[in-house]
């Protein structure tokens, strides 16, 4: 899934491409729209607000959207192939003079009136990237479910918006602690790291290409995609297990050396490790 580095990304996208221009091609291939013609209105911004998209445009309209696990906008200009996927994966073509913005596998693509953006993204708690942001209020969310574990805790976006798995394990093993340690076990002097710590991770990668948490040459990401691989900091093996609710896959790295606290119950563990066995010594 898209984290709130990458959204930005594609906001930034969007918005040069778009904004300050008449929308001279428009088309919605979802049924609920098929008759919507937006050609003739000037966009006016394109603005992330945690992990959604909101498009505005002239006459209080806004074109809300959310890339979801497998969701992108691509841009292209005149001439250039489209290669964001098969044809029938997309959801909406925007065009203005030689650029053309194409959403594929949008999952949520809605047009509602701009003073209603409140509805889908009211609940959302303070913006790592946005001008919202607020650590003190995201911490005191988190604080809010002190049994919650840890992980979960940062990924729900109504604490803090912009997080997702990546970032989670990235967080959790920055911190020493695993992601299945409860909120309220967090030790006081790293939950008062949390919030800077997350929101710099987030805003040194939104201008980079490869997502980087170690300051390491070559090497990106301390755990997250790194099962059975040796530790960046012990060498011992990294270890990966799903966390939540099981109706989302969501695959959590740790290291078990590194980083204290609860390890995942038992099972949660078993299909990852068949996926991903640790190398004979």
């Amino acid at each position: 899934m898209p984290e709130g580095d990458t959204v930005w990304q594609t906001a930034k996208r969007l918005h040069d491409a778009l904004a300050g221009r008449v929308l001279t091609h428009s088309d919605f291939r979802v049924p609920q729209y098929a008759t919507v013609d937006l050609t003739g209105r000037t966009v006016l911004n394109t603005a992330p607000r945690g992990k959604h998209l909101l498009t505005r445009l002239e006459g209080g309209l806004t074109l809300h959207t959310h890339l979801r696990m497998e969701g992108a906008w691509k841009v292209y200009g005149t001439g250039q192939a489209w290669r964001g996927g098969p044809g029938h994966q997309i959801r909406i073509v925007l065009g203005a003079g030689d650029r053309m913005a194409v959403g594929y596998r949008l999952s949520v693509l809605e047009l509602l009136r701009t003073e209603d953006e409140e509805r889908v993204v009211g609940h959302l708690g303070p913006d790592l990237l946005g001008p919202d942001w607020d650590p003190e209020l995201a911490l005191a969310n988190l604080y809010a479910d002190p049994d919650r574990a840890l992980g979960e805790a940062l990924l729900d976006q109504r604490n803090l918006a912009g997080i997702g798995n990546i970032y989670k394990s990235e967080l959790c093993f920055l911190l020493g602690v695993t992601p299945w340690l409860p909120v309220g076990a967090l030790p006081e002097d790293r939950a008062a790291l949390l919030p800077g710590m997350a929101q710099r991770l987030l805003e040194v990668n939104r201008a980079r290409p490869v997502r980087q948490t170690t300051g390491l040459p070559r090497k990106d990401l301390y755990v997250y995609g790194r099962a059975s691989r040796p530790c960046l900091r012990c060498r011992t093996p990294v270890r990966v297990a799903d966390q939540g609710d099981g109706t989302q896959e969501r695959p959590t790295y740790w290291c078990p050396t590194c980083q204290s606290g609860p390890a995942p119950a038992p099972g949660t563990a078993q299909r990852w490790r068949e996926r991903y066995p640790r190398p004979a010594r």
